[in-house]
């Protein structure tokens, strides 16, 4: 088998421009945390604590940025600026009313996936935003 050596590039946008999400593995699956980054799916990684998971993060960043450049694939564009933000408007708490039969499909899923209700419900956000911003370009 030949493995490719694959060169590290630049990325034409920082780690620090992309979001990202770093939710907790429950002990049963050894621990931990994720690291995900919705906007360029496949970057992944995990650590012992939070800081650790976002350092394996910016290496996973690295490498996939590096491997999409190899095949030629156009790095997506991050899909928040931070001057469209202003601090004292995003407090990072909603309340979402949902029909009882949804909150206990998710409930459900949830304990299926072994995660709380709001990593799940997170996860989904993520993944819809991801998928809608690819969609849109």
């Amino acid at each position: 088998m030949t493995v490719k050596s694959i060169a590290q590039v630049k990325p034409p946008f920082p780690f620090e421009a992309y979001s990202h999400i770093v939710s907790p593995i429950v002990a049963a699956d050894g621990g931990g945390f994720m690291f995900t980054m919705p906007d360029i799916p496949g970057v992944m990684a995990d650590g012992a604590t939070e800081l650790e998971a976002i350092a394996d993060g910016r290496e996973a960043f690295i490498a996939t940025v590096s491997a999409m450049v190899d095949m030629g694939q156009e790095i997506p564009v991050p899909a928040f600026n931070s001057e469209d933000f202003t601090p004292a408007s995003a407090s990072g708490k909603i309340l979402a009313r949902l029909p009882r039969s949804m909150h206990m499909q998710l409930t459900a899923r949830a304990k299926t996936e072994g995660v709380s209700l709001n990593a799940l419900v997170l996860a989904f956000i993520a993944e819809g935003l991801g998928r809608r911003n690819v969609a849109h370009r």
